[in-house]
Formats: C-alpha cells, structure tokens, sequence
C-alpha cells in the first residue's frame, strides 16, 4: 500500500516521504496513530503545500540535533591503549572505525564516514584531534589520546611504587605522631603523679 508519512517514522522515512508499506502494517498501525495518510490525489496536493514549512522544520531539528551533538562530542575525551614499539610506532593503527566503536562505548552513536582521522590512520602514540561532520558546515573535534600498553604499564607500576611510598610515609607519620602522643600523656601522667607526691607530705604536717 502507498502512503504519505505524516511524521518522521524510524527505518521508514521521513515526514512528507511517499513510502510502499504492507497493507496490514499501514491500516492497523500507522494510519490509526496518524502517522501516515492515504496517497491520493488530494493528499498529494496537501503535503505539497506543505513541502516548505516541512523541509523547514526539518532543518531546524536537524540543527538542533547538530548543536547538541558538537556540544556533547566536543567534551569528549578518547583513551587508546594498544601495543606499540619503544620508539612509539603502532603495531597497527586506529582508524575512523576505532573511534566510531569508542564512542559507541560512551553511548554516543555516529557514523564512521562522519569521522575524519588525520591522514585516515594514526599510526604512533600521541594525543590528535579528531574532526566529525556535523549537519551542514557544523563539526566537532574530539580529542583522542593513544598510548602505548607497555608505557601504560610503566606509568601504572610507577604510580603504584609511588602510592605505595606515600602510605608508608603516611603511616609511619601516624605512628610517629601517636608515639609522641603516649610519651606527652606520660610524661603529664608523671608530672600530676609527683605533683599529688608532694602535696601528700604538706597536708600530713598541717595535720
């Protein structure tokens, strides 16, 4: 059955779109929840009046959408570790499809042909932009940090050793400061002791 499509329908088409449908799929579903009309002569001519108003709309929410997009991609902040040589060299390299998957991961879904890596392929460690088209002459940039595993390694036991140190240093100052503690307790303990001692005698003789 041909219809018009009154509303933007997912895997569809677009509001204003001519679409062949399934009979069933058109009377029991779309036409009932109005989002889609009977292609017709007198349909045919009110959407066409309709054409600008709609390519109109659309083009504002696609702005819109485009907005929020850069807004949120522009934020973003890409981490790679893979393998690669001590001079730095990729035993590989991360491509447009890397950071499409990366960015799937984070929840944000964009085409790959949107993605532009510098020189298609990166192929030594470093922190690069990355350009994605947006709608019309708008885009993004990502940043995208790729980093060696075996430097990461490297960083992570460093950081390890260092923490490691930083407790130590930390609870030995604590045990310090708990010992100097004791012997200022003792040491106030002893001295009322003696003070209590002394007045002991005084109150005897008074006696």
């Amino acid at each position: 059955m041909k219809i018009i499509l009154n509303q933007d329908v997912v895997n569809l088409g677009e509001e204003g779109d001519v679409v062949v449908v399934k009979t069933g799929y058109a009377r029991n579903y779309l036409l009932p929840n109005n989002m889609a009309v009977m292609f017709n002569k007198t349909n045919q001519a009110i959407f066409a009046s309709r054409t600008a108003a709609i390519e109109k709309k659309r083009k504002e929410e696609k702005r819109a959408a485009s907005a929020s997009m850069k807004e949120k991609l522009d934020n973003v902040e890409i981490t790679m570790v893979v393998s690669a040589g001590e001079s730095g060299k990729l035993f590989g390299s991360v491509t447009s499809a890397n950071v499409q998957e990366a960015l799937a991961k984070k929840g944000i879904e964009v085409e790959r042909k949107k993605i532009e890596v510098a020189t298609h392929s990166i192929k030594m460690v470093g922190t690069y932009s990355v350009r994605v088209r947006l709608y019309e002459d708008e885009s993004a940039e990502i940043k995208l940090v790729v980093e060696s595993e075996n430097a990461l390694k490297r960083r992570q036991a460093e950081e390890a050793k260092a923490k490691a140190e930083a407790d130590k240093a930390e609870a030995a100052k604590a045990a310090q400061e708990a010992r100097a503690a004791k012997v200022a307790k003792e040491a106030e303990e002893a001295a009322a002791a003696e003070e209590v001692a002394a007045e002991a005698p005084a109150e005897k003789s008074c006696q």
